[in-house]
């Protein structure tokens, strides 16, 4: 579904061409670069988030923020990726554009730039869409050879394969056998597919480092799995129950946190997970893509921090001023039916009943706060919204 935000660009900029001759362009799609002014106040709120989440033992970190596989103009924001932090262990979430450069940024210039997973203890996929998981390959390679290993082997979790192929979304009328198919022998692969096939993508660079160089295996420092989903009742399938109500599951656990799951609605994307983390000083509830979820209202009750995606509703019907053709129409919906809007996810905070809710995975990227302000709607707690290498302090100092 992330992949329908460039095409809505595409089409909007190619419907408004015209206005070229105008010297004019769309700041709904191209944004404006932040003044100085701007970017000295942003960093002074990230450097005071920063400080005041150096007091807790639990921290969330925000590496991106943006949404789409677009590298948006006219801000600061990266692709999807956040960290948990527990003590000196950290758990990752997403891997989009630039999250290797800015865990390290995260980091601090203790790194000095190597041994940038040495603190990871596990990363975690929600889905996988290309803007969460584009910068895994430059993040796990730059991480096992710069010479500072994990203190741990690297555990990954993220969706098995869907084995069944999504229904084509073709507003055009396309049939499927009018449509390639890539990799045929396995057309949706899981995260342990994915893996096993960036080894073969990068053989020859993995090769001379171990041959020259002397570095590990990457397999050997690296443990992938495919999350493995319980028994659901009323499941049939990833096209006819995308989202079926169930409880949340147990993912992953060690000595600093324990890490839930549920199936979320990105449909036709599947499967879409939410993840929560919960320590001994709170807890940290990602939502992942999702469209407004009953199962993540349930998996997020009583969270410290619920950290949620948002699509600007207005923004998207901006891509497609009327009259809008049923094409149009089609991928307006489809971008919708997906998401969460910023007039809904107030809502869906208040009735999870967390403390607070942080907008990222944002959609627009330059989306600015006066777009996003209508996320406190429904919502009495603390709105935080995201920005890259903000902090914020879970439970006791």
């Amino acid at each position: 579904m992330c992949h329908v935000v460039g095409q809505a660009i595409e089409r909007a900029i190619e419907r408004r061409q015209f206005l070229a001759g105008l010297g004019a362009a769309s700041t709904l799609v191209l944004g404006s670069p932040a003044s100085a002014k701007e970017m000295e106040e942003q960093r002074k709120r990230i450097n005071a988030s920063q400080a005041e989440a150096s007091q807790f033992n639990t921290r969330l970190i925000l590496l991106g923020t943006a949404g789409g596989p677009v590298f948006w103009p006219g801000t600061n924001r990266h692709g999807i990726a956040s960290a948990v932090a527990v003590g000196d262990a950290l758990y990752l979430v997403d891997c989009g554009a630039g999250a290797g450069r800015r865990l390290q940024e995260a980091q601090g210039p203790s790194t000095n730039g190597i041994g940038v997973l040495r603190d990871v203890r596990a990363l975690f996929f929600t889905h996988l869409h290309s803007d969460h998981i584009v910068d895994y390959p430059a993040l796990t390679l730059f991480g096992i050879f710069d010479g500072s290993h994990a203190k741990v082997p690297l555990k990954v979790f993220g969706p098995g394969r869907r084995n069944e192929m999504e229904p084509v979304f073709s507003p055009a009328g396309a049939a499927p056998h009018d449509l390639p198919v890539v990799n045929p022998e396995n057309p949706t692969p899981g995260t342990k597919d994915m893996a096993g096939y960036l080894y073969q993508a990068f053989a020859t660079d993995i090769n001379d480092r171990i041959r020259d160089n002397h570095r590990p295996d990457p397999s050997t420092m690296i443990d992938v799995h495919d999350i493995e989903l319980p028994e659901i009742p009323g499941f049939e399938s990833p096209n006819k129950t995308p989202e079926p109500e169930m409880a949340p599951f147990k993912v992953f656990e060690d000595d600093r946190v324990r890490v839930s799951a549920t199936l979320v609605n990105h449909f036709p994307v599947w499967p879409a997970f939410a993840f929560r983390f919960d320590t001994d000083d709170g807890s940290i509830v990602f939502s992942g893509d999702t469209a407004v979820s009953e199962n993540l209202i349930r998996l997020a009750k009583g969270a410290d921090i619920l950290v949620h995606e948002v699509i600007v509703a207005d923004w998207v019907r901006s891509m497609f001023p009327q009259p809008r053709s049923e094409n149009d129409d089609a991928i307006l919906n489809h971008l919708l039916s997906a998401h969460t809007a910023v007039e809904d996810v107030g809502t869906v905070a208040a009735r999870a009943e967390v403390s607070t809710l942080v907008l990222s995975h944002i959609v627009p990227g330059n989306a600015s706060n006066e777009d996003l302000a209508p996320a406190q709607k429904g919502f009495e707690g603390k709105l935080v919204i995201g920005e890259d290498l903000m902090q914020l302090g879970v439970g006791r100092r």
